[in-house]
């Protein structure tokens, strides 16, 4: 039986729809589980007080707001240097020995195992500088994870705009400067900030590096100095160590709704942002 080119692509695109429809019903189901095991634990004890008896008892405060601290640290000090790179690639080089240095080594960090960075971060932040286990040290350590994935994205985000509007901005007699601020700038903006969730994304969930970085303390954390532990350690030692399973869940919950909340505010300023610089 021959097979014409319109079967094949019904066929083509039968197979796409199932391997996505797949690939959602997983996720679907590991939300649905983790959220079926978890949501009975959340209350607001569990949200406002600390860790007890190394997790047996008492909530998550402490971890929420190491996860928060780091987070929101490791995406300050890595969105300048990744945005900037990716503008610097985008619209100021045009190829050359520098371009294929910046790629390689932006290449060999996103291929870095996180516990590698871990003992990076442990031997150069820790050790050499003498920063111990700190929120500082973890954050440092995961901005430095998360820079393939802003720089990756945000080049991408300028590359996409047409080259019509930088065009056009010449014409009227724009600088550079204004050219990227003006036109490029308000038309990337969306995919520079989808990276920059990405990169959100990836510091709540990180477990390896923080492990050996930011530390194990439950204690509530008074400045940047100071030891925490995230909620992704204490969700790893908890099940690892067999301590609390039912807190663990709990966790597991709390990180899920998380992110989730983090995506859809962050959405929510990305389309505020767009629809003011129409």
């Amino acid at each position: 039986m021959r097979i014409t080119a319109r079967n094949a692509e019904k066929t083509a695109k039968i197979l796409i729809w199932t391997i996505a429809l797949m690939v959602i019903a997983v996720l679907i189901f590991i939300i649905i589980f983790i959220l079926y095991r978890g949501l009975p634990v959340i209350n607001w004890n569990f949200l406002t007080e600390i860790p007890r008896r190394s997790g047996r008892e008492g909530g998550i405060a402490s971890p929420i707001i190491g996860t928060l601290s780091v987070t929101a640290l490791a995406v300050l000090i890595a969105m300048p240097f990744g945005v900037g790179t990716a503008f610097y690639l985008a619209e100021y080089t045009k190829g050359g020995i520098i371009t294929r240095i910046i790629r390689f080594c932006t290449e060999s960090l996103a291929g870095i195992p996180s516990i590698i960075y871990g003992l990076f971060g442990f031997i150069f932040f820790l050790d050499v500088l003498g920063l111990g286990w700190s929120i500082l040290s973890g954050g440092l350590t995961v901005a430095i994870m998360i820079l393939p994935t802003l720089i990756r994205t945000a080049e991408e985000s300028i590359r996409s705009v047409p080259k019509s509007y930088r065009e056009v901005s010449f014409s009227l007699g724009g600088t550079k400067w204004q050219t990227i601020r003006k036109a490029v700038v308000p038309s990337a903006i969306r995919g520079i900030a989808n990276g920059i969730i990405l990169s959100v994304g990836r510091c709540v969930a990180e477990t390896a590096a923080l492990i050996m970085t930011a530390g194990y303390e439950l204690i509530m954390p008074r400045s940047v100095f100071d030891s925490s532990r995230s909620l992704a350690v204490h969700f790893y030692t908890l099940v690892m160590d067999g301590i609390s399973e039912r807190n663990a869940y709990g966790t597991a919950a709390v990180l899920i709704i998380l992110v989730f909340f983090i995506n859809v505010v962050a959405n929510m300023l990305i389309n505020r942002f767009v629809a003011k610089g129409r």
